[in-house]
């Protein structure tokens, strides 16, 4: 069996081609889905969070306070590097088990589709890579008019990713992000023949 990370920078399109791919019947395994499972009250990782930051990480209702965590970890790079200790370990675990399973139920490919899969290291952890991508302006735009972003935090949050063109060097496939829906989906189903059989060739 092989994996395919899928990963994309901030508004480049990825989400639609992961539904995109899961039309096609390929397993997808959203690193992001398996980061809020993992931190569920019960959890052993949920756990360690309220441990190390009590209760001002806690929302009334149990579950952990995401943004006032994000206010503290993005403030320090020490406390980020905190939480990353406690959730990281329990997503690829979790990840591990995910690809097992879908192994067992037949899966000769399966997408793991991990937004930071560059500036987190996990290259290696994958067989094959898928890159989508689109114009940095492009980006820029989306993230203002989908995301209601000023132009300030939307040139902040690309700039906090690693630059498309070092991804690029490294994936092995591109699919590009320029056009409408319609022209997207037709890309990907163009390469789904190349992604089912993990072959960039």
């Amino acid at each position: 069996m092989r994996t395919i990370g899928l990963t994309g920078n901030i508004a480049a399109g990825k989400s639609a081609v992961a539904a995109r791919l899961r039309a096609h019947g390929f397993p997808v395994i959203d690193a992001d889905a398996l980061a809020r499972e993992v931190v569920a009250p019960g959890e052993p990782a949920y756990e360690a969070i309220i441990a190390r930051w009590g209760d001002r990480v806690r929302a009334a209702d149990g579950t952990l306070d995401r943004a006032a965590l994000r206010t503290i970890v993005f403030a320090d790079a020490t406390e980020r590097a905190a939480l990353e200790a406690i959730t990281h370990p329990a997503i690829q675990a979790r990840r591990v088990r995910r690809v097992a399973e879908a192994a067992a139920h037949g899966a000769s490919v399966v997408i793991l589709d991990i937004p930071l899969l560059f500036e987190a290291g996990l290259t290696t952890t994958v067989d094959r890579i898928l890159l989508v991508d689109a114009p940095v302006a492009e980006r820029r735009r989306r993230l203002m008019a989908d995301r209601g972003l000023s132009a300030a935090e939307a040139d902040a949050m690309i700039a906090a990713q690693w630059p498309a063109g070092e991804k690029r060097a490294q994936a092995d496939w591109i699919i590009e992000n320029d056009g409408s829906r319609a022209v997207l989906a037709q890309r990907v189903d163009a390469l789904v023949p190349a992604l089912r059989t993990a072959d960039p060739t």
